[in-house]
């Protein structure tokens, strides 16, 4: 028995050695063994092959125009997400809301203590009150020093009048214009009154705003439709500036984020159908709204954005998904899987009967695979592929082919 096995042994490896270093010498012999074959004379009803060819299989394949999608890995995150923080200090007087509660926009989330707020904002409304009541006694005191000026002004031209005529002496000319200079400085200080009570105006209007917007910052609200993924701050604690009160995410509609390397980005176009697959087996329809354009500088990958309805919030931020970028179709052949093979030089192809009835080696690329067989490109429109038997010839071998039907 080990002796059958060795000698079993040295004939697989002298089968092997034959077929992967000897195969032109093989080839020949198989030849050889065809025109002996020829020689013979054929069994009734079969077709005698010419002298030295090889049958082969093949199938005629026509190429078809198919979408080369874009796959790419990726995960789902919220539309918006916002952290909704306190802008003014005060202790929470509402009732907490909790997380997966959903909130509209403007609802009040965490409300504040307003301490001493309301007696701020009464103080300054009185102030403005105050500040108002004083335009009026401006005005009146701006009037009464203009009419002053007019009399002084007056005085000050009769007595001129009458200086140069020799009737009115020059103090009497000196007091007048001292008495429109003080006419004319009262004016003067009557304006600067007037500003001076428009100024408090709006210094008061200025401390009623502020006081009514720190009482507005009390109320602390959605900023728009969403769910909480937090819950706020509890009833009776003590909130600063800036502190935490809830998160809110949008997830209607939700983003399909996903990384492309730089080979690919060029075949994505904003607004291009994109489909998408999570891992719990839902499956997702959007379109394209961003492309970036500046890579990554660590792994050299643009960022794309896709949105999709989510009406129903059955998807989550963060789920692992499958997305499938719809691109420019281009031409391919299925072929079965069966039919791909390696030259000399290691290159992944098919053999194909030419129109000389001889076989060829074409180098295809595969471009997707698929239950019905794989799709390839670099064949012509038209190739008769060789798919039993390719093993068996090499580029210029003589072949009689036999064809069978395929369903493309």
């Amino acid at each position: 028995m080990r002796l059958f096995s060795i000698l079993a042994a040295i004939a697989v490896s002298l089968a092997i050695y034959a077929f992967v270093f000897e195969r032109e010498w093989l080839t020949n012999t198989l030849r050889l063994q065809s025109k002996t074959e020829a020689t013979a004379p054929a069994p009734d009803g079969a077709e005698q092959s010419a002298p030295g060819t090889i049958g082969v299989i093949a199938i005629h394949s026509r190429a078809q125009n198919i979408d080369s999608a874009v796959v790419l890995r990726g995960q789902t995150q919220a539309d918006r997400q916002v952290e909704v923080r306190a802008e003014t200090s005060g202790k929470v007087i509402s009732a907490p809301l909790r997380k997966g509660s959903f909130a509209e926009a403007g609802q009040t989330l965490c409300r504040l203590a307003p301490g001493t707020r309301d007696a701020a904002l009464a103080e300054a409304r009185a102030r403005r009150s105050e500040a108002e009541t004083r335009v009026p006694e401006a005005q009146a005191r701006l009037a009464e020093a203009e009419a002053r000026l007019a009399e002084a002004q007056l005085n000050n031209t009769a007595a001129t009048t009458l200086g140069q005529s020799g009737f009115a002496s020059d103090t009497r000319v000196a007091a007048t214009r001292a008495a429109l200079s003080a006419g004319e400085a009262a004016v003067q200080a009557a304006k600067s009154g007037l500003d001076a009570a428009r100024t408090g105006i709006e210094g008061a209007e200025a401390g009623v705003a502020a006081a009514e917007e720190e009482l507005a910052r009390l109320d602390i609200t959605a900023p728009f439709d969403g769910l909480l993924e937090t819950d706020t701050a509890e009833l009776g604690s003590l909130l600063q500036p800036g502190a935490l009160c809830a998160t809110v995410i949008q997830l209607d509609p939700i983003k399909l984020v996903g990384f492309i390397s730089e080979a690919d980005v060029a075949r994505v176009e904003l607004g291009a159908d994109a489909q998408a697959r999570l891992v719990g087996g839902q499956n997702v329809s959007g379109a394209v709204t961003f492309v970036a354009r500046a890579a990554d500088p660590e792994t050299r990958t643009f960022r794309i954005e896709i949105t999709a309805e989510n009406a129903d919030l059955s998807l989550r931020d963060g789920q692992t998904a499958e997305i499938v970028i719809a691109s420019d179709g281009t031409p391919a052949h299925l072929l079965p899987q069966s039919a791909l093979t390696l030259n000399d030089e290691g290159t992944l192809g098919v053999r194909v009967v030419t129109a000389d009835s001889a076989a060829d080696f074409v180098p295809v690329v595969l471009t997707r695979d698929t239950a019905e067989g794989i799709w390839v490109t670099g064949l012509p429109d038209a190739a008769d592929v060789i798919v039993i038997g390719q093993e068996y010839v090499v580029a210029g071998v003589p072949v009689a082919a036999s064809y069978e039907d395929t369903a493309q």
